[in-house]
């Protein structure tokens, strides 16, 4: 735990981290970029999530959840929605370990090389607008009002606790309307 709380006018990043340190509320995690967030931290974030959760639904949403795994196809078809953020993806390719006979340890097994690629979800669009189309017939399944509360990965380069992380927890809201005027109402609900 940090010992001394760096002066926040000297270095306002260093502040920050010490603060949620000493606050007991995170640590870094093993795992580069990853944090732990520990008991108080995770208090904080239910009594956010348990609010904003009522919220939604006095308005009429729903809650889902949809796959933490998005085929790499997915993303092509949405090459521009995906641009911004296409470095900070993971991808995962092999779907299964083995022993190493001759160092020990696990090694990825070749055999088991994915026939697509999949993206760990940096953000969730495309596969639930890919759902979606399942869902709508007509006008008369609309209004969808579906939140998601879920963790996403992104690839971070510079890390702060709780701000950005390579894997954090994520709340959003998607839903689909008959015309755009009622999109725009939605969205200026709460």
């Amino acid at each position: 735990m940090a010992k001394v709380l760096t002066s926040r006018s000297e270095n306002y990043s260093q502040w920050y981290q010490d603060l949620v340190i000493k606050a007991d509320l995170a640590e870094n995690s093993a795992v580069r970029g990853c944090m732990v967030i520990k008991p108080y931290g995770y208090a904080i974030w239910e009594k956010m999530q348990a609010e904003l959760d009522r919220k939604f639904k006095e308005t009429g949403h729903v809650n889902a959840y949809f796959p933490l795994f998005i085929p790499k196809s997915f993303f092509s078809k949405e090459a521009s929605h995906v641009e911004g953020f296409a470095k900070e993806c993971a991808v995962v390719t092999h779907y299964r370990l083995k022993t190493d006979e001759v160092n020990g340890g696990v090694i990825v097994d070749p055999d088991a090389k994915l026939e697509e690629e999949l993206i760990i979800r940096p953000t969730s669009e495309t596969i639930i607008w890919n759902t979606y189309r399942n869902w709508i017939h007509s006008y008369r399944d609309l209004p969808i009002l579906i939140n998601q509360w879920a963790n996403v990965v992104r690839w971070e380069m510079r890390t702060r606790l709780f701000l950005r992380t390579a894997e954090f927890l994520w709340q959003e809201g998607h839903t689909a309307h008959e015309t755009m005027q009622e999109a725009i109402e939605e969205t200026e609900k709460l």
